[in-house]
């Protein structure tokens, strides 16, 4: 979805993955950006830091409870598995080929990623707070 206006806080051209901070397999996600993304295309913000959640209102989502990834692309929001889809096309090889599952029906590929998402702490574990990730460099976390 488009949004008016310019998101606050980063520049109209970054790229932004705003994810649950407190989820085991969330921050599993963040791990691997932080790995493989060595271009550095996207930044990150937990959803529940006063940066995420600044970027769920000028988005139009809710900023208390959040169960999926979004991606801040532009002025462009994607969620679920279009955001995942997206930020693998951003990535070096071989990881830049699961972008092509974007070409999957999208009801099929959301239903997958809704499936996963609504059992992904009983599957993974939960953290009692936001888990503190380390930084590949000092940019990377809006919040720091």
């Amino acid at each position: 979805m488009t949004k008016a206006g310019a998101p606050p806080i980063i520049q109209p051209d970054e790229q932004v993955v705003l994810y649950d901070g407190t989820c085991k397999l969330c921050n599993g996600w963040v791990n691997f950006l932080l790995r493989h993304d060595k271009y550095r295309t996207v930044r990150l913000a937990a959803v529940q830091s006063e940066q995420g959640k600044a970027l769920l209102r000028w988005a139009g989502l809710p900023t208390d409870n959040i169960s999926t990834i979004v991606l801040i692309a532009r002025g462009q929001v994607y969620l679920r598995a279009e955001a995942i889809f997206r930020v693998m096309g951003g990535l070096p090889w071989p990881w830049r080929i699961l972008s092509l599952l974007r070409l999957l029906p999208a009801p099929l590929s959301n239903r997958c990623y809704d499936l996963i998402a609504r059992n992904r702490y009983r599957l993974f574990g939960r953290y009692d707070n936001v888990h503190p990730l380390k930084a590949d460099s000092p940019q990377r976390f809006l919040d720091r």
